[in-house]
């Protein structure tokens, strides 16, 4: 949540998802703990010695429990005393800590279960993006934390999962060894000492739980970081397990083995039943002495003292339990029904398949696709989601879009890296086997494609990076695909736009690396010193690891040969730099790259300095 705790960053948004969760755990807690319909519920649960005293007096436990009780009847002369409060009502054993805590974390999983979904709903994130109904930019960019969010309710809900879990396993041994025969319906054992493992494997509630644990357990272990990048397939196939977990949970709620008790006005908990056949005829006196011995409150020494100050609780009913409505449902029924019905608008906008114009296969692996498609959108700074059925039926990747389409023209093209299995399969179906592995110059190939499918465009953190003023666009690698777009934008026609001044960073580890896109940056230069504009743009190419100078081969590449820099960027000086000749201004700081210059980028960021000069971090996240 470290990304959520700068002021700048939404640190109010975690306060509140915090406190949300907070006055969740707590009010549910306090609700099992000291509510009267959870009693009887409660005391097979609780304390085992005083879950105990029920196998010998049933529901008159609660007379010698240091209690004073009044009595409840029609016959009370002084109505009032029947409503009174219990000045030794007996509090919770911590022993019964069960119950209350399996509650609580559970109304924790519903919050947390409900809002996980919402950062995944990619289209409401787009509208909301390229609205106007979010105008402030700052407010705009809590939105490119989703990913962040959804990662924080997913820890959240492992962790209380392990708290509901095991808070279930002390109610299933408190089920077996408190069995009680006065509340049989109570009872979620069948009798006394049954194996805790039948309720946990032969109920709905405990068959589903294992379940859930075991597909939550798959689904994290495949989000960690190694296996996303070692293997992305098996992170794509176990995260669609969320469907199973959810249906799962469907059931789990619907076993309604937690009741509570619905006449409290007619059976006050612990109240004595004189017109059941166990206790008719009871004389309290009697009663008390036949079966406890112990010393009594408040310095009585015989049960016919105590009995002459104290009230008794009757009842002329038993006791009534229901189980609790599934409110589950409730909480995830709106996200799961949004998220569904977005899915499927999805599913039928990108049922059309467009239409390939070109391949052009670049040096350094890497792919260049030029496509068409009837109606298709997008603003500089977007991504799509490809998906070829050739290469694989359900998985599918983004990719930042490189070039989109105008009003003049509706090619639109994306750059892809080829690293792990998808992108070498999808590659082999583009691009026919060639003997010169050594090409270094570009070439399109014309041949029948594989049928192609895009889902988009959805929105990213540097769609505003055209509304500073000034802009710091940093790339690492293809972490350069995200502003070709807006370099592309700029180069049809700049003057729309907010932006003045542009810092474009790029460093690569291979020469041939920067010739993606060094006819597009050399065209931009060009264009921007003959409009007398040469401080619009401020391009530096960083080679960081060579064996000697080195240049972009061409003579038309000489403008950029001049901005090409052996080694590393000087982070610090570099924001200096920019400090210095922006003074009083917001540069935002848009990063596409290594985690390690992201960091450094992120902190040099948040610094301050004497220029009055204010960075805006914002980092590229795919959803």
């Amino acid at each position: 949540m470290s990304e959520y705790q700068s002021p700048h960053r939404g640190g109010h948004i975690a306060l509140i998802w915090l406190s949300l969760n907070v006055l969740l755990f707590w009010k549910t807690f306090l609700l099992y703990n000291q509510g009267p319909e959870y009693h009887y519920l409660h005391q097979m649960l609780g304390d085992t010695e005083y879950s105990s005293l029920c196998y010998t007096v049933g529901p008159c436990c609660l007379s010698i429990l240091y209690i004073r009780v009044c009595i409840c009847k029609s016959q009370t002369p002084n109505p009032s005393l029947a409503h009174s409060s219990l000045p030794w009502q007996p509090q919770v054993c911590f022993l019964s800590l069960g119950l209350c805590l399996s509650r609580a974390s559970a109304s924790v999983l519903n919050l947390n279960c409900s809002l996980i979904l919402l950062p995944m709903c990619r289209m409401l994130l787009a509208y909301l993006r390229g609205s106007q109904k979010v105008p402030s930019r700052r407010t705009r960019r809590l939105l490119d934390k989703s990913r962040t969010f959804h990662t924080t309710c997913g820890v959240t809900i492992c962790i209380f999962s392990g708290v509901h879990v095991a808070a279930h396993l002390v109610n299933a041994l408190n089920f077996s060894v408190n069995y009680c025969e006065d509340f049989v319906e109570l009872n979620a054992a069948r009798y006394r000492d049954e194996d805790p493992r039948k309720l946990l494997f032969t109920t709905v509630p405990g068959l589903t739980g294992a379940c859930m644990v075991l597909v939550l357990f798959l689904m994290i272990t495949a989000s960690t970081y190694a296996i996303r990048v070692s293997n992305y397939d098996i992170f794509w196939y176990t995260h669609n397990l969320f469907l199973v977990f959810y249906m799962l949970l469907m059931l789990h709620v619907s076993g309604g083995l937690l009741k509570y008790q619905t006449n409290l006005d007619t059976h006050p908990p612990g109240c004595i039943n004189l017109n059941g056949t166990r206790y008719q005829n009871i004389h309290l006196p009697e009663y008390l002495s036949e079966h406890f011995h112990e010393s009594f409150p408040g310095g009585f020494s015989k049960p016919d003292e105590l009995t002459q100050n104290t009230f008794v609780k009757i009842c002329m009913e038993e006791p009534r339990f229901q189980a609790n409505f599934p409110q589950t449902w409730l909480w995830i029924s709106g996200p799961l029904c949004l998220y569904c019905a977005e899915r499927l608008y999805r599913r039928i906008r990108s049922n059309k398949p467009v239409t390939i114009i070109s391949v052009i296969n670049h040096p350094s692996d890497v792919l260049e696709i030029r496509m068409v498609k009837e109606n298709f959108k997008a603003r500089p700074g977007q991504y799509i989601i490809l998906h070829c059925p050739s290469v694989s039926a359900l998985e599918n990747h983004p990719f930042t879009l490189t070039m989109c389409p105008t009003e003049t023209k509706a090619t639109f093209g994306v750059h892809l890296k080829i690293v792990g299995d998808w992108t070498e399969r999808f590659r082999d179906l583009l691009l026919p086997p060639s003997s010169q592995d050594s090409e270094i110059l570009p070439f399109i190939q014309s041949r029948n494609y594989p049928k192609l499918y895009i889902d988009g465009p959805f929105g990213s953190p540097f769609e505003d990076s055209l509304n500073y003023e000034v802009s710091l666009c940093v790339a690492g690698g293809i972490g350069v695909t995200p502003f070709a777009s807006i370099l592309n934008t700029l180069l049809d026609d700049w003057k729309p736009y907010r932006l003045r001044r542009l810092y474009f960073i790029w460093v690569c580890r291979d020469i041939q690396s920067f010739r993606w896109f060094a006819d597009l940056l050399c065209v931009l230069y060009n264009k921007f010193w003959q409009e007398n504009r040469p401080d619009y743009v401020n391009i530096q190419l960083y080679l960081s690891q060579t064996d000697g100078l080195q240049k972009i081969i061409g003579e038309k590449y000489q403008a950029l040969n001049s901005r090409l820099f052996i080694g590393r960027p000087r982070w610090k000086l570099l924001f200096n730099e920019i400090a210095k000749y922006n003074r009083g201004k917001t540069v935002g700081v848009f990063c596409c790259g290594p985690n390690s210059i992201s960091k450094t980028l992120h902190k040099l960021s948040n610094e301050n300095n004497s220029y009055g000069t204010r960075f805006e971090y914002n980092k590229e996240s795919f959803s």
